[in-house]
């Protein structure tokens, strides 16, 4: 062992790190957790906050954007995308309200601490995104995918995914830093290429893809081919400047429309179980006990405003589209955490100079808090609705 630690010290401290995952995993499964909170914790324990046995940050975080993306090009491959164009008026006002209302609460907090006009629209923008991750993930694990309140919440998060862009621009912007023709033209020609994809694919409804039917038995080539698809798809949407998390989305629908998904899921689930945790511990290694401990007041008060903020007014967007209160109000539990595109925001947030060092650092920790405390909300939203 000594020998093996010396000739590759992170093959060792990888071993150590599934260990730890294990054993907490272990030990929420018996509270009936899911395995979310053990993978953020592993990251707490283990990295540049914790034990500091595993520092390479980057690496981690770079293998859990992979992540990122298999989840939510498993997450396409379960979508109708007729339903989901159907109900566009939720995701439209649901998003614009949460955006809306989220600048309206940090400015009330603002207040408090002297932000500026430009630092209140960015914390804005940056606590309205919900997470992809941490809600298609208990969604799964629920069995919740395809129901109604599934499929609303579902549709949300797609346009937030979608809203990022001109997020991106106008954070942009307010630091001084006006995107060039090009770049937003590529984006606009993103866009045109997704919707047009869309269309295609609800006029269209099922095909078949040229010589998938001579794959059936190569498991092999499966694996590669499924690998493809999800990240060629996730590569085009980044060229055009778009989220690849979505363009992966984009591309299970695809495989969905297709009539090949069974086996597209069969040949990436493993990668999947492996890419999340590793996502979700890259989050955990972002929380630094200590500046919780030292600015712990304005860290409660940010987690405070986000969770009771997001989640009343997503719970009053759900109700006035014509779903009772306690669908409602799990709904609103469901999007009530910060998303990790607020990540994105916050980085060009501090390059941009419009939010300092100090804002910067609370930013990211009261992001990666309400990934760790959300699925404790979210149990305790249904615990109380009783459903």
């Amino acid at each position: 062992m000594i020998l093996l630690a010396a000739s590759n010290p992170d093959l060792i401290n990888f071993v150590l790190l599934g260990i730890t995952v294990i054993v907490i995993g272990v030990i929420l499964r018996y509270f009936r957790q899911p395995y979310i909170i053990a993978y953020i914790l592993a990251g707490v324990m283990m990295g540049e906050h914790g034990m500091r046995l595993i520092t390479d940050e980057k690496a981690i975080h770079n293998m859990g954007e992979f992540g990122l993306i298999l989840l939510l090009f498993f997450i396409g491959m379960e979508i109708s995308l007729p339903n989901l164009v159907k109900n566009w008026k939720v995701p439209t006002f649901g998003t614009v309200s949460q955006i809306l209302g989220s600048i309206i609460l940090v400015a009330i907090l603002g207040w408090l601490y002297d932000w500026n006009t430009n630092q209140i629209i960015v914390l804005g923008f940056i606590t309205s995104l919900s997470s992809s991750a941490v809600v298609f993930k208990l969604l799964q694990d629920n069995n919740e995918f395809n129901t109604e309140i599934g499929q609303n919440v579902i549709s949300i998060l797609l346009m937030q995914d979608i809203l990022i862009v001109p997020m991106l621009i106008i954070t942009n912007h307010l630091g001084g830093s006006v995107p060039g023709t090009n770049e937003v033209l590529l984006q606009i020609i993103g866009g045109v290429f997704i919707v047009g994809l869309i269309i295609w694919l609800i006029k269209k409804e099922k095909f078949t893809i040229p010589f998938i039917e001579n794959l059936k038995d190569d498991h092999e080539l499966q694996v590669l081919v499924a690998f493809i698809f999800c990240f060629g798809f996730a590569l085009l949407t980044a060229f055009f400047g778009l989220s690849a998390a979505l363009g992966a989305f984009v591309g299970g629908i695809f495989v969905n429309a297709a009539n090949s998904s069974a086996w597209f899921h069969d040949s990436l689930h493993s990668f999947r179980v492996v890419f999340v945790a590793l996502f979700f511990i890259s989050i955990g290694m972002l929380i630094d006990v200590g500046f919780l401990i030292t600015n712990w007041q304005i860290v409660l008060s940010l987690l405070l405003v986000v969770y009771i903020g997001n989640h009343f007014v997503n719970s009053v967007v759900l109700h006035y589209f014509g779903r009772n209160w306690k669908r409602s109000i799990y709904g609103g539990a469901l999007l009530a955490q910060i998303g990790e595109l607020s990540f994105i925001l916050a980085s060009v947030a501090f390059y941009a100079s419009i939010i300092s060092d100090f804002e910067y650092q609370l930013t990211v920790i009261t992001i990666s808090l309400t990934l760790l405390i959300s699925p404790f909300w979210i149990n305790l939203t249904k615990r109380i609705m009783k459903m």
